[in-house]
């Protein structure tokens, strides 16, 4: 549906080679072979593009023997396999993976064309810095050292927290991980990544509501699945293979395809019911569905009544939200919702499916819990085919975000509390005390910076530019480290590059040197550095579905690239922590690199709150190696040497690897034992509430001793059941230990005595009954949980109402720009307040009417041809080819009346000032009043192309404006998300 672009004009700013003369021609795949060099005959052709038509045999002919390495796809969160072929050390071409589960010998667009991101022409090469006004070609050496030394200068005037390390989604599980223990050995909570600003709102509302905040069942199980109801989400573009899965069950089951979105998207093409609603009113059409639900009484009472905490306070909600009142707020006929509740009640078990469309708002959280909240009403919760499969974007989100990369929680999700921070300590090996003593001693109120939530990423402009005296930390953010992220993936842009200028130092480490590098204007403190890409190196991946793959290195890295944990290392090594920071981690020949299947190992031994401990490198390995064992559906092994796994051991697996638990293919299933695989819902939130029981109701998982709701296991459980005889004596040694009855953990081969030399003391008991399933270093508690079929997390109910959050129901709030004022009265924002460290405006926005100038909605999404902020997408000529204009899509009546043609050049300009040109694109895709943008574009801004700004040769193909410097300001109330989905603009002609 979008238009293809061979044969138009490409829109560049001159410079030499390929640049230059793409500037003044048309572009198809034969012109971009012949001036990149590459068209030296068909099989080369083929093998640039990685042909998937090219076998092993007609490559040995040419080039010798060829050896296949099997690799996880970098761009989106499906975790599809890639097969490449080298030669030589030279990736030389690649197949889609056939045996993989997930793509089923498919790739999308980005997928095929892999090989040009690791082989691409248009990467860093070396470190580089900008020195009056010009990049300069520096050592590795120079580079650490005078980075190092900046920062430790910051660290003496400004204390740890004026250094922020933003971490990436990009990272593999170990280098993820890594990064946290590395940001916390440095002593700051100023560490995050993308998930801030994708999925945070998720992760909140869904834990929140259950408790885990991931997906909860797989793409494979969609396939059970008998409705599939889809909000803010557009897989066709976001997640091409995902599609593959949504279509067999619309196939196979007749599954009806529900598609709710503001916007006409190619998966709203392939949908039986489509709904067009006005941006931001998600909990109001979630409401009105469920109104005819309720109405209705097609509800699933028993499991209501069972497994469910809240319902009746929801029912009061969403009894004000009438079809009228519906229709008043979302735009959408109370008729068309009826339709779509009952098409929900009669199809069970069906999926909610939902993405940045959901997430990305001032109240993002509302949204989320609505969209659960829907399911618990159907009991579409803990069933194959039900569940929320929430797509995440990028291809290690999930598993960057499960190993902590976030400002308010260590590896796992544990908290910043002094318990959480103990127990990393005791797993690392590191004297609790020092790792205080690297932190500020700082306090805000009676709480140390230590325990304090960090700035997120989605707030680090304002880390920079807000007064002090208005911010939680010692003093301003003054060096800012951009490792695997794309600035223009965030809004606000226009203040972004006040900030960066204001900063003392600017790092950038990326295999590209991204928007950070021509944002601003400096001519010095400006570094970059080349990082490897995940072929690379290799590692295990988390795809959406919690599985865990392993990454086989495909080559070494290219150019003077080094891979993350080698960079991670050699900063370690200037600030005098590396020996600390590796003490249980064998290091590489370098003596400075550590080795990833110890970095695995060390976060096995620790994050038992998720269950990734099961996970050894050995049974990854082992999955990756047998693909072609595993169902496509259940995503059981059937035979083999994974014989009754679920493919990539998705989280929880549960204990030890060698207790050997499959995995977790749908979170909540009673219908399996836990050692199966089976869940009941968390008990995360106490035992009761108001007098009223928080835990199940006379239900629990399948063959569990325990028939009704039970808590979390603690030592003391096992005592009071009886069950601590189970334990072994290593066991029994290793939570005396965690309770500090011991001053050292046992070896496996100890029989271990009290620390009172044989004698048990009177209080016994009450020392080590605190020990849980979370701070249990041997697994013992959850091995013996599930020895009797429990869950180690208790099983409880769901709470439809979260009464930590500001909502506590999940209420409509009007966006902060607005363009319906009659509405802002009747469902205002929240009050101004300041969380995460910095002051957040809320009522002082919305106050202010915008929309008479800026009468617009504007939204923003993805393109199927690019990915993120779309640097390293965007210098790939395969894909380049595909979309070389930033555009906006506009109504044809609204361009109409602005005097606007398709194709013509407009200014978009937002409230708060922000501007962009681009290419207007006519199309009934969107409503009147609504525009949409791509968010994948950078290296123009506000009309002036920046492409001189790049380091030569390392400028992408493709240029345009970023949508986000027109968006604006607005952020979750609980998780700091930013608002990207309905802000307002104004279009005119250029």
């Amino acid at each position: 549906m979008l238009r293809k672009k061979t044969g138009r004009p490409a829109h560049r700013a001159a410079r030499p080679g390929l640049i230059s003369k793409v500037s003044t021609t048309s572009v198809d795949r034969r012109t971009f072979l012949r001036g990149s060099g590459l068209a030296i005959g068909g099989l080369a052709a083929i093998s640039a593009t990685g042909g998937t038509v090219t076998q092993a045999s007609a490559q040995q002919a040419i080039t010798g023997a060829v050896e296949t390495v099997k690799s996880v796809c970098t761009h989106c969160s499906v975790g599809c396999t890639v097969i490449a072929e080298v030669s030589n050390g030279v990736w030389i071409g690649q197949e889609p993976g056939w045996d993989s589960p997930f793509n089923l010998g498919a790739h999308c667009a980005k997928g095929a064309s892999v090989r040009e991101h690791a082989h691409g022409e248009r990467r860093l090469k070396y470190p580089m810095k900008k020195e009056g006004g010009e990049w300069v070609r520096i050592s590795w050496e120079q580079a650490i050292n005078e980075i190092g030394d900046k920062m430790l200068q910051v660290r003496d005037e400004s204390g740890p927290d004026s250094v922020y390390w933003l971490g990436s989604a990009k990272h593999s599980n170990e280098q993820a991980y890594l990064f946290r223990k590395f940001a916390a050995y440095w002593g700051t909570n100023n560490v995050d990544h993308q998930a801030r600003i994708c999925h945070s709102t998720t992760v909140a509302g869904v834990a929140n509501t259950w408790g885990y905040g991931a997906m909860t069942n797989s793409y494979n199980d969609i396939h059970n699945s008998r409705a599939i109801f889809i909000i803010g989400a557009n897989p066709a573009e976001a997640h091409p293979v995902s599609l593959l899965h949504l279509l067999k069950s619309k196939e196979q089951n007749n599954a009806p395809l529900i598609v709710c979105d503001p916007r006409f998207t190619r998966t709203a093409a392939h949908a039986d019911e489509y709904v067009r609603f006005r941006p931001g009113t998600d909990v109001a059409l979630v409401w009105g569905i469920l109104w005819h639900i309720f109405q209705n009484g097609w509800e699933d009472k028993e499991y209501i009544r069972t497994r469910v905490w809240g319902m009746d306070q929801i029912k009061e909600e969403v009894a004000k939200w009438t079809p009228e009142e519906v229709e008043r707020v979302t735009g959408t006929p109370g008729s068309q919702l009826e339709r779509v509740a009952r098409t929900m009640a009669n199809n069970r078990p069906g999926t909610v499916i939902w993405c940045m469309g959901g997430t990305q708002h001032t109240n993002g959280n509302n949204n989320t819990r609505a969209y659960c909240v829907l399911q618990l009403a159907l009991g579409n919760v803990g069933t194959s085919g039900g569940g929320t499969n929430i797509f995440r974007g990028h291809d290690n989100v999930q598993g960057a975000t499960d190993l902590g990369v976030l400002a308010d929680t260590l590896p796992g999700y544990y908290g910043l509390s002094e318990g959480s921070w103990a127990h990393w300590a005791r797993v690392w090996g590191e004297d609790l005390d020092w790792l205080k003593g690297q932190f500020s001693d700082a306090s805000v109120g009676d709480t140390k910076m230590m325990n304090l939530t960090g700035i997120p990423v989605s707030r680090w402009i304002d880390g920079v530019l807000e007064d002090k005296e208005n911010l939680d930390q010692p003093d301003n953010t003054r060096v800012m480290v951009l490792w695997g992220h794309a600035p223009n993936s965030q809004t606000r842009m226009p203040e972004m590059k006040t900030a960066m200028e204001k900063l003392d130092t600017l790092v950038v480490v990326d295999p590209f040197p991204t928007v950070s590098a021509v944002l601003h204007d400096r001519t010095d403190g400006v570094y970059l550095l080349p990082a490897a890409t995940q072929f690379e190196t290799r590692g295990s991946v988390t795809a959406s579905n919690r599985s865990l793959q392993w990454r086989d290195r495909i080559m070494a890295p290219m150019f003077e690239s080094k891979t993350d944990h080698e960079i991670m290392g050699l900063f370690a090594q200037k600030f005098g922590f590396h020996d600390r920071l590796f003490r249980n981690i064998a290091l590489e020949d370098d003596s400075i690199t550590p080795n990833v299947e110890d970095i695995t190992r060390e976060f096995n031994r620790g994050m038992w709150t998720i269950g990734y401990t099961g996970q050894s490198p050995e049974r990854m390995k082992m999955h990756m190696a047998n693909q072609h064992t595993f169902d496509r559906t259940t995503l059981r092994a059937n035979g083999g040497p994974a014989d009754g796994d679920y493919y990539g051991m998705p989280w929880p697996c549960w204990g030890t690897a060698e207790m050997n638990h499959p995995g977790t293919a749908n979170l909540y299933d009673m219908s399996l034992p836990v050692s199966k695989g089976g869940l009941t819902f968390r008990a995360r939130f106490g035992v009761e509430k108001d007098g009223d029981n928080l835990l199940a109701e006379g239900v629990a998982s399948a063959n569990s001793e325990i028939q009704d709701g039970y808590p979390e296991f603690t030592m003391q459980m096992l005592i009071d059941l009886g069950w601590d005889t189970d334990l072994t004596t290593y066991e029994k040694a290793m939570i005396e230990f965690v309770s500090g009855l011991r001053g050292a953990a046992p070896g496996h081969d100890e029989v271990g005595e009290t620390s009172q030399q044989g004698e048990i003391p009177s209080d016994y008991a009450d020392k080590v009954g605190g020990v849980n399933w979370k701070t249990d270093l041997s697994g013992g508690i959850q091995r013996v949980a599930i020895k009797h079929e429990c869950a180690p997390f208790g099983n409880a109910k769901a709470r439809a109402v979260v009464w930590t959050f500001p909502d506590p129901v999940p209420i409509h709030r009007e966006p902060l720009y607005s363009p319906r004022r009659d509405l802002v009265a009747d469902y205002p924002t929240y009050e101004d307040k300041k969380f995460w460290r910095v002051p957040t405006l809320y009522k002082s926005i919305q106050d202010k009417d915008f929309s008479t100038d800026y009468p617009i909605v504007l939204t923003s999404g993805r393109l199927v041809e690019y990915e993120g902020g779309g640097e390293e997408t965007r210098s790939n000529p395969w894909l380049a080819e595909l979309q070389q204009d930033m555009f906006v899509e506009i109504n044809p009546r609204d361009a109409n009346d602005l005097g606007v043609r398709d194709g013509a050049q407009v200014w978009v300009e937002g409230p708060e000032g922000g501007k962009v040109k681009v290419m207007a694109m006519l199309t009934e895709r969107v409503a009147p009043g609504v525009a949409f943008m791509p968010f994948h574009f950078g290296g123009h801004f506000q009309g002036e192309d920046q492409r001189h700004k790049y380091p030569s040769g390392a400028d992408p193909y493709v240029l345009g404006e970023s949508s986000n410097t027109a968006q604006t300001y607005g952020y979750d109330s609980v998780t700091q998300m930013q608002e990207t989905k309905c802000t307002l603009c104004k279009i005119e002609a250029a």
